[in-house]
């Protein structure tokens, strides 16, 4: 969002927000922007995003953090999240084809020795993201602030 768009939004002038927003960065509190590409759109892109169940054993004295940092350090993962109800880690993966996703479960999370077992959810079709709708129509267009 553009800051002149988000100083009207919080009725403040752009020199607050932008000295806010340099605070907010140099205290960590705001890690970093990212794009927001549909995918789908981009010629010759054949990618594929797979969300991951993951059932661990948590270590004593670090509990799942050491897990987790393990898993996140494969640069297939996008995100890893501790997570409340039947399993104990959700697991983000971004690859070339179902296949090398595949591989990736079987041949390097899986084998850890703190997984108990994973369920891999392939997406078929992005409908929203980040407060971000697909495939809207330009008219229905609304900028939308959630925290």
């Amino acid at each position: 969002m553009e800051i002149e768009t988000l100083a009207k939004l919080l009725d403040m002038d752009v020199k607050e927000i932008e000295k806010m927003m340099d605070k907010l960065e140099k205290e960590k509190i705001i890690l970093g922007y990212s794009a927001i590409v549909d995918w789908a759109k981009v010629l010759d892109y054949e990618g594929v995003t797979a969300m991951i169940d993951v059932k661990v054993t948590p270590k004593r004295g670090v509990g799942f953090d050491k897990v987790a940092e393990r898993i996140y350090r494969f640069p297939e993962v996008k995100a890893v999240y501790l997570m409340s109800g039947a399993y104990d880690l959700s697991v983000s993966v971004q690859g070339k084809t179902m296949s090398e996703i595949g591989r990736f479960v079987s041949e390097k999370l899986s084998t850890l020795d703190s997984v108990i077992s994973t369920t891999t959810h392939f997406i078929l079709k992005k409908y929203k993201h980040d407060g971000v709708i697909f495939d809207q129509k330009e008219d229905d267009r609304r900028i939308v602030v959630t925290p």
